[in-house]
């Protein structure tokens, strides 16, 4: 891990930021990665769920909330996690049984059990445990969370002031709500700070929440609370990441496109200017996963490289 390190995000036993990365010890056998507010998650090859950073609200799932620089397992999560969202200050986990679980913040509840009381270790998410429709893939917001069923729906939960979970009002859920228009034909979903967005099964790209910056982009700066289409790109996409107040997309044939906020480079297209709509981040190609942040965006290509452009503050 890099960046900013203050509480122990790093996961590396210090408090400090690193411009360039830090072995987070002693995590070995990572399946996968989430970066949220002030805290970080892997899910390990055997199943296990591992957070650190920033505790505040009991984001790392230890029943505490004390901050922790090293990976520390959360309770009751020691097997059966097959991935792991981070948001803002909660955590959720997908379980191999397609059932959710998540824990931390939840003034708004984007835990999802149907209170707005905050838990220090995981918590069922109501109505998304088996039988069928399962979860496929969990996301965290700023403060709303997402699942793709397996019926290939999308159900949100969570703050909803700027229509981010997507249900057609703007009064938040404790408990999720499917999405207006997204029954079925979902791939994946990115939840990012008040916005979300996903991609269908036919490779095009729907965003709804948020829109001060354009990153729903659809080519305006309107907020929505349902799914719009992001212009120019009906298809041909593989994967997409919301990130604080921007887009980007992973397109099929390798390259990257972003939208939204741009005035810390986070577009990667070379200028330092917001858009409403997709720009092409050059000179990338040939990307194999994609990532938004705060203010700024990575991309793993197919030659196992990483990239990084946009906000660099903290490294």
């Amino acid at each position: 891990c890099w960046g900013h390190g203050t509480s122990g995000q790093l996961g590396n036993g210090a408090d400090t930021s690193s411009t360039s990365p830090v072995a987070t010890s002693p995590l070995t056998g990572g399946a996968a990665i989430a970066a949220g507010g002030t805290h970080a998650c892997a899910a390990t090859g055997a199943g296990a769920a591992l957070c650190w950073g920033g505790n505040f609200d009991g984001e790392v799932g230890d029943g505490t909330t004390t901050d922790r620089n090293a990976p520390i397992g959360v309770s009751g999560l020691g097997s059966g996690v097959a991935d792991i969202a981070a948001g803002a200050a909660h955590t959720c986990a997908l379980l191999t049984t397609g059932a959710a679980k998540c824990w931390g913040r939840n003034d708004n509840g984007q835990l999802g059990y149907g209170t707005t009381t905050g838990r220090l270790t995981p918590v069922s998410v109501t109505g998304l445990n088996p039988p069928p429709p399962t979860v496929t893939a969990v996301t965290a917001g700023g403060e709303h969370s997402c699942a793709v069923m397996s019926n290939t729906g999308v159900r949100c939960w969570g703050s909803n002031d700027r229509g981010q979970i997507g249900s057609g009002a703007w009064v938040s859920q404790a408990a999720p709500v499917d999405v207006v228009g997204l029954a079925s034909g979902v791939e994946s979903v990115s939840a990012g700070t008040d916005h979300t967005c996903a991609v269908t099964t036919g490779g095009g790209v729907k965003c709804w929440g948020s829109n001060v910056f354009g990153e729903l982009g659809d080519g305006t700066t309107t907020p929505s609370p349902v799914p719009v289409d992001v212009s120019g790109l009906a298809s041909g996409v593989a994967a997409v990441a919301a990130g604080s107040y921007s887009s980007c997309a992973l397109l099929v044939a390798g390259g990257v496109t972003c939208w939204g906020h741009g005035t810390s480079g986070q577009l990667g297209n070379g200028a330092d200017t917001s858009s409403t709509s997709p720009v092409a981040t050059s000179p990338l190609t040939g990307g194999a996963a994609i990532t938004a942040g705060g203010t700024h965006a990575c991309a793993a290509t197919g030659a196992g490289a990483t990239l990084c452009w946009g906000g660099n503050f903290d490294g």
